[in-house]
């Protein structure tokens, strides 16, 4: 795992008493998944999830989401498949510094979506990248940007979690049918080791 990731692990570990803690996300669509000895793709929230119990969280209390490819889908995968079905009253989404922004944009619109908008308080933490490259923070920052700025139109135009999936798996690259990833939207080497 990437030492921002590690960190917001670290994090969650501080301030874990008891709740569930949940790791989220099968990967990216900007590069291969890692593979296990057995040629296997390594889900990004199974490493996160093995991190924790390691770190001595019981398994009982870590769940893993191992659908989403992306923030969006963070956040939509995250609400049908653990937060909803759980009815929590209060959720704490712990990010980093550089993803704060999107990921608040992204978990508040798909959150509040009709029906049965989460009526929990979602939060927000955010913790430093010290670790990173200053020139990759700096485009992974611009990149984060950019991608804020595109959600901002769909969340006006998709205000139901009815239309949401029907964008998700019909018109979102990484989760349509037949899915081309970001094939077309290529990003650098340099720039794949922020993901």
């Amino acid at each position: 795992m990437p030492s921002w990731v590690r960190r917001r692990l670290d994090r969650a570990l501080e301030i874990q008493r008891g709740e569930y803690l949940v790791t989220l996300s099968a990967g990216t669509p900007h590069r291969p998944p890692p593979l296990d000895e057995n040629n296997f793709p390594i889900f990004e929230s199974a490493a996160g999830a093995r991190y924790l119990i390691e770190a001595g969280i019981p398994p009982s209390q870590v769940l893993m989401e191992t659908y989403s490819l992306d923030t969006i889908g963070n956040a939509f995968f995250s609400r049908v498949i653990h937060v909803q079905p759980r009815g929590w009253r209060r959720v704490l989404v712990i990010t980093s510094d550089f993803h704060l922004e999107r990921v608040q944009a992204a978990f508040t619109w798909v959150y509040g979506l009709t029906p049965n908008p989460i009526e929990s308080g979602v939060y927000y933490e955010a913790v430093s990248d010290p670790e990173m490259d200053p020139a990759l923070l700096s485009a992974r920052i611009r990149k984060e940007r950019e991608a804020r700025d595109e959600l901002a139109p769909l969340t006006v135009r998709i205000t139901t979690m009815q239309d949401l999936h029907r964008w998700l798996f019909t018109e979102h690259r990484a989760y349509s049918t037949p899915s081309t990833g970001f094939a077309d939207s290529p990003i650098t080497r340099d720039f794949q080791d922020s993901y």
